[in-house]
């Protein structure tokens, strides 16, 4: 798995005994914003159909479905993964590997429309964007993509809120709900942005991005790429910070082990050599955080593409 892409804890599964049926077993909690449902299934279905009234921000908990949604082909949905929907979307869902030992559970946030209209405008109106037509917003376009740790954090901190019996729950919820969308905007720019969509980032942010992927295979001075966007390093950090939720360093480390991926589909490259053209300047360091970031190894990385 993916590290950049994290899992929330999955709640503890419903009892044998107290399930209603083996297929989208419900739990609901209700409060003020948002309903949370928390779905499991138990044998092996396909094309189940579901709807939601409100958006839904959906997160996979345990186990494997294949979505099908808005007419694009299936995609596998694992654990680390969200997907947003959109009010009254028809969703069809298969559970190719589901079974009483092995059950899927998936977690389902449906959010009051209000409530995200009023979260993203007090955003924008807070915490502007830099540039023109930047704005805080969900993106439908990119209705899937990977939890990072703090939307992960964010997941658990709503599920304990949701199931606690403390008075004030509905006020916790409502910030964890601000927070839970902040996150989401964030992972869905960084998504638009390794995809090469930058169209929604802010100028200066984007001539950053730009300068960064110009000199990824040599030394990347930040000082000097924020003094090119015209930028201070201070407003640089910032303004990766807020945009994407991670720091200038982390973006470089996506972006070369990003690079390094394309080069390990050669079967023929040294894994020393990819590391030096990726712009690491040790070999074991870059063995060390691809590992971290990928789960597995350059080499194992090599043979796996080789295997396919």
């Amino acid at each position: 798995m993916s590290h950049n892409k994290v899992a929330p804890l999955a709640p503890a599964l419903t009892h044998t005994d107290s399930l209603k049926t083996l297929v989208e077993n419900r739990t609901i909690y209700n409060l003020d914003y948002c309903e949370l449902n928390v779905f499991e299934t138990y044998q092996t279905s396909e094309l189940v159909p579901l709807r939601f009234n409100d958006l839904v921000v959906t997160s996979m908990l345990r186990g494997k479905k294949i979505m099908h949604l808005f007419d694009k082909p299936g995609f596998d949905y694992l654990p680390g993964e969200s997907v947003i929907i959109p009010a009254n979307v028809e969703m069809h869902i298969d559970f190719p590997e589901a079974t009483l030992e092995t059950p899927t559970q998936c977690l389902a946030l449906a959010i009051d429309n209000k409530k995200i209209e009023n979260t993203l405008n007090f955003l924008n109106e807070k915490y502007p964007k830099e540039g023109r037509n930047n704005f805080w917003q969900l993106d439908d376009r990119n209705f899937f993509f990977y939890n990072n740790q703090e939307l992960a954090i964010t997941i658990n901190k709503l599920i304990g809120i949701c199931q606690s019996t403390s008075l004030g729950k509905d006020a916790l919820a409502d910030l964890t709900l601000q927070e839970l969308l902040i996150h989401i905007t964030q992972a869905q720019s960084l998504k638009a942005v390794s995809e090469m969509d930058l169209q929604k980032t802010s100028t200066f942010l984007a001539q950053a991005i730009d300068l960064i992927r110009k000199n990824l295979t040599g030394k990347i001075n930040l000082q000097q790429i924020a003094k090119t966007a015209c930028l201070s390093t201070a407003t640089l950090y910032r303004l990766f910070k807020r945009e994407l939720g991670i720091s200038p360093i982390e973006f470089i480390i996506l972006e070369r082990i990003k690079y390094a991926k394309r080069l390990l589909k050669n079967q023929d490259i040294y894994i020393k050599n990819v590391s030096f053209e990726a712009g690491f300047d040790d070999c074991n360091y870059f063995i060390r955080v691809f590992k971290h970031y990928e789960g597995i190894t350059p080499k194992q990385y090599q043979q796996l593409n080789k295997a396919s």
